[in-house]
């Protein structure tokens, strides 16, 4: 029994190592594979892995394809042998062939997945298929780094609404500019690679026009290279349209990839004006302020997985106050600015008591240079 105990915690061992592997090689794709989410996989004969691959962006193959592929290109038989992904295989024709049906072709013996399909429509039918081909399958394998290597996607593929980061860069007293607006830089090098990092796996930015209108940011990617996905879409907030025409984020090269959205009191004239340069979204009000959750809604349809938040401290306000951040990255840098008329990473009127405030869990830090990045995730319904 002993000897038998022993070989099983060997072999979960080495599952979970063929696993990380897998999760490796799905991370190469970060921020290029949307609307689709990061896969990994690995095809496996006796102890040895024989092939590897990753879906690299939506419309190309799967992993688990780009896996078996690799093996037979080594001149490796994947007859009988095992494969190794972190997703559960698809069974639906989307824009590829499912990938069930490649894996029973194949002659794969065995399945061992990290994470289900989280699309309650389609989850655990990939193992159902497999299973009732004769393919043995094992789930659940470092399922929670399986799970959350896709965190954004399975939020949205369930509630058809964005992932909400809320990035905001502070000084140790949680300024993010002084009383005349004055904010670059407050963080580091290492900071604003990060902040690079996030905007890349992220399809959307978003700030407010007051923001615009004092910094002219321009919200790209800058260390984007050739093949590294694609300029994420650049969401301005401007109840009232009134962003300066000059503005950068109006007229430079990606201005096809950017959308002021704009509420039922914009004039008519103002908006027109900005459609010759933009895209302009109208929704409605939620008394002063823009109906935020109609603007999720909207760009939930337009395949928006993550939206990353960038400022000002009044627009963080209304996401917090409307609960729909659902992480957050705050970067502290060691210096203190003091002062009452100085820019607060939230403003508003801030909570009214306990029951108001916004509590986080899942909390890490990391030092970045001389600044500190505190990340936590926002607890559900609170």
């Amino acid at each position: 029994m002993a000897v038998n105990n022993k070989s099983s915690q060997n072999e979960e061992r080495l599952e979970k190592a063929w696993m990380r592997r897998a999760l490796a090689l799905a991370r190469k794709a970060y921020g290029q594979t949307s609307p689709n989410p990061m896969v990994g996989a690995l095809v496996v004969r006796s102890g040895k892995i024989v092939g590897e691959g990753y879906h690299h962006m939506a419309g190309q193959p799967h992993a688990e394809i780009e896996a078996l592929k690799d093996a037979i290109s080594r001149n490796e038989r994947t007859q009988g042998a095992t494969l190794v992904v972190t997703l559960e295989p698809c069974s639906t024709h989307g824009r590829t062939p499912p990938c069930t049906e490649a894996i029973i072709q194949a002659g794969i013996k065995r399945v061992i997945a990290g994470a289900c399909d989280p699309n309650p429509r389609h989850e655990g039918r990939g193992f159902d298929v497999l299973t009732k081909a004769g393919v043995e399958v094992t789930r659940g394998v470092e399922s929670q780094a399986c799970a959350e290597l896709n965190r954004c996607f399975n939020h949205w593929i369930v509630t058809h609404t964005p992932y909400v980061t809320l990035k905001c860069a502070m000084t140790l007293d949680g300024r993010i500019a002084t009383a005349t607006g004055e904010s670059k830089w407050i963080t580091g090098p290492a900071a604003r690679r990060e902040t690079m990092r996030l905007r890349r796996g992220a399809e959307a930015v978003l700030v407010g026009v007051n923001t615009v209108i004092q910094d002219d940011p321009r919200l790209t990617v800058r260390d984007l290279g050739k093949g590294r996905g694609h300029q994420p879409w650049r969401i301005l907030l401007d109840p009232t349209a009134r962003i300066p025409l000059s503005a950068g984020l109006l007229n430079d090269e990606f201005r096809e990839r950017t959308v002021v959205v704009v509420g039922t009191s914009a004039k008519r004239t103002r908006i027109v004006e900005l459609q010759k340069r933009v895209e302009v979204l109208c929704i409605g009000s939620e008394g002063r302020e823009l109906a935020l959750r109609d603007l999720m809604r909207h760009l939930g349809q337009r395949e928006i997985m993550h939206l990353l938040i960038e400022g000002g401290g009044e627009t963080h306000s209304h996401f917090v106050k409307t609960r729909l951040v659902n992480e957050v990255c705050f970067f502290y840098a060691p210096k203190i600015l003091g002062g009452l008329g100085a820019r607060r990473g939230v403003g508003g009127l801030g909570a009214e008591g306990k029951n108001d405030f916004m509590f986080l869990n899942n909390v890490s830090t990391k030092l970045l240079g001389g600044d500190l990045l505190v990340r936590g995730l926002c607890q559900p319904g609170v």
